[in-house]
């Protein structure tokens, strides 16, 4: 071996000879790795993972972007006059310039004045930049009034644009990490005492920048970064890796990797730098049995899952494992080979009534199988008997953009969804991420002699008995004495419609709605639940935890 190699140096150039030289290292390492210890393994043989060669995350440091904590200062517009005038004047020379700066040149709004008004406060937004952030990913915010000022609530209001840097880093000039914009969502569905002077704007922030993976080389070399390069570029198409330096590569991740980042980043370290049938063998046996037998089994899937499909026949016998999370494991990575099998061992968790592992498996099913397959057995799953079940599978189909989820975008600010594939009649309104209202088993039909009214009776639904509409009345809100009715039929859709619509323009355009916010059409809802006016169960989603969170 070592002859042939000498003689192939002698005909080719200094670049060629490097690479040539690398290869040679590896693959003599991978040899003698062959011929090292060995574990028994039920009457054969593995060698223990130290001996099966180099791996790409052996040669680098994988750096990855931490969850980054972001905040800026904006404006809340649109309140009924509980903002204040009051801005401490870092922030209003802050906000003055950047106001000026969204205005069209010929503007004649004067900024101070706007700032001024009591039907604008001046607002604290936080939020968070996930981990290996895409661009154009959406996340919650929060929005608190400042402490030094007067204003007493931003229900009812809507965040403008406003820039997010780095935390502690306002009044330097640093990078704008992400922004956001959007209505103000006060909760009151909790029975926690309300807190109007913060509130959330649901998947209301954006980040800006596509953030990339480095893989650090430990002993600077061009040829060995090229090298890495074309291996990872080989496996997951043209463009994902980019050697920038002798020390450096980065990475993005590839479309099928978007909702398994880390999966993906385990899976370049994982892949060996050398590769030939006898020590493959030995690299399957290898993980194979550990899937099998140790605790640390997502490890040894990835690594398998980085081999490739040369597993596939002896990851196939642990489908039949006595032990449910050595299936799931096996399954999983055998749909991510492209193996039927695979779906089909996942397919039997999710389905399996006492499994732990059902919403694991469905969500794996999802990201691996062809969408006609992950469609199936997610609608499948949404006549299940556990609500948690039928939600998962819900999430599911939202992502697989699936026709079983009518969807309509009300007032530029929620979606409502109608589902038929269940027989249980619930309401959920979502409290984090893309705010809506999901009707599942549809149509869902309030009942004639109701009365319900908000809390702070600008709002009534009323339906005496034997009357064939409902009435919905609000005040206006900004001139009690005014008063505007609707009529809506009795199911629950068009009552949403109805309260959340914009009203009618002058020009007589649109549904005409009265337009009710997200949040207190969320709680007028759990009302009529409470009250019996609709044979429906009520749900509310989790609140926010400032993290990443998808808005379609």
């Amino acid at each position: 071996m070592y002859l042939a190699v000498l003689r192939c140096l002698s005909h080719m150039n200094w670049i060629c000879r490097k690479i040539v030289l690398i290869t040679a290292v590896l693959l003599t390492a991978s040899l003698a790795g062959s011929c090292g210890q060995r574990a028994g393994s039920g009457g054969r043989d593995v060698l223990s993972p130290a001996k099966l060669g180099a791996t790409i995350g052996s040669l680098v440091r994988v750096i990855t972007p931490e969850p980054a904590p972001v905040e800026g200062y904006g404006l809340v517009v649109g309140l009924k006059g509980t903002g204040s005038a009051e801005c401490p004047p870092q922030i209003r020379k802050y906000l003055e310039l950047y106001i000026l700066k969204q205005l069209p040149p010929n503007s004649r709004l004067d900024v101070n004045k706007f700032i001024d008004g009591l039907d604008t406060a001046v607002v604290l937004v936080e939020g968070v930049v996930p981990a290996i952030a895409s661009k154009n990913q959406y996340l919650d915010v929060r929005v608190t009034a400042l402490p030094s000022t007067q204003t007493t609530s931003l229900e009812g209001g809507r965040l403008l644009m406003s820039e997010l840097k780095e935390q502690g880093s306002f009044g330097v000039n640093t990078r704008i990490l992400a922004d956001a914009e959007g209505p103000v969502f006060i909760d009151k569905i909790s029975d926690l005492q309300i807190n109007k002077k913060t509130g959330h704007i649901l998947a209301g922030g954006k980040v800006l920048d596509e953030y990339k993976i480095i893989l650090l080389l430990k002993k600077p070399d061009y040829e060995t970064a090229n090298y890495i390069r074309n291996l990872i570029n080989g496996r997951f198409g043209l463009d994902i890796a980019k050697a920038v330096m002798s020390n450096r590569v980065e990475l993005i991740v590839p479309p099928k990797y978007k909702e398994q980042k880390q999966r993906f980043i385990s899976i370049v370290a994982a892949m060996y730098l050398t590769q030939n049938a006898k020590i493959n063998g030995e690299r399957i046996r290898t993980f194979v049995k550990m899937l099998s037998d140790s605790e640390d089994k997502f490890s040894s899937e990835v690594a398998l899952e980085a081999i490739g499909n040369q597993c596939l026949g002896e990851l196939g016998v642990l489908l039949d494992s006595p032990e449910q999370l050595v299936r799931l494991h096996a399954a999983r990575c055998m749909l991510n080979l492209g193996a039927d099998a695979g779906l089909a061992g996942l397919r039997r968790i999710a389905l399996k009534k006492d499994s732990p592992y059902r919403i694991e498996a469905l969500e794996s099913i999802t990201a691996g199988a062809r969408r006609n397959n992950a469609v199936s057995i997610s609608r499948k799953l949404m006549r299940d008997d556990d609500f948690q079940i039928r939600l998962a599978a819900y999430e599911q189909l939202r992502k697989l953009d699936d026709v079983a989820i009518a969807q309509e975008f009300v007032s530029r600010s929620f979606y409502l969804e109608r589902i038929t594939q269940t027989e249980q009649k619930i309401i959920y309104v979502s409290r984090s991420g893309q705010p809506r209202i999901v009707l599942f088993g549809v149509p869902i039909y309030c009942h004639s002699g109701i009365y319900v009214q908000s809390q702070n009776g600008d709002i009534t639904l009323n339906a005496p008995s034997g009357q064939e509409y409902v009435n919905i009345i609000r005040k206006h809100p900004k001139r009690p004495s005014v008063v505007v009715q609707l009529k809506s039929s009795f199911e629950i859709g068009d009552i949403v419609r109805a309260l959340c619509d914009e009203p009618t323009k002058e020009d007589g355009k649109g549904r005409g709605g009265l337009g009710v916010s997200y949040a207190d059409a969320a709680v007028l809802l759990k009302q009529m639940c409470d009250k019996g006016a609709v044979r429906a169960e009520f749900r509310a989603g989790p609140m926010p935890k400032i993290g990443l969170n998808i808005k379609k």
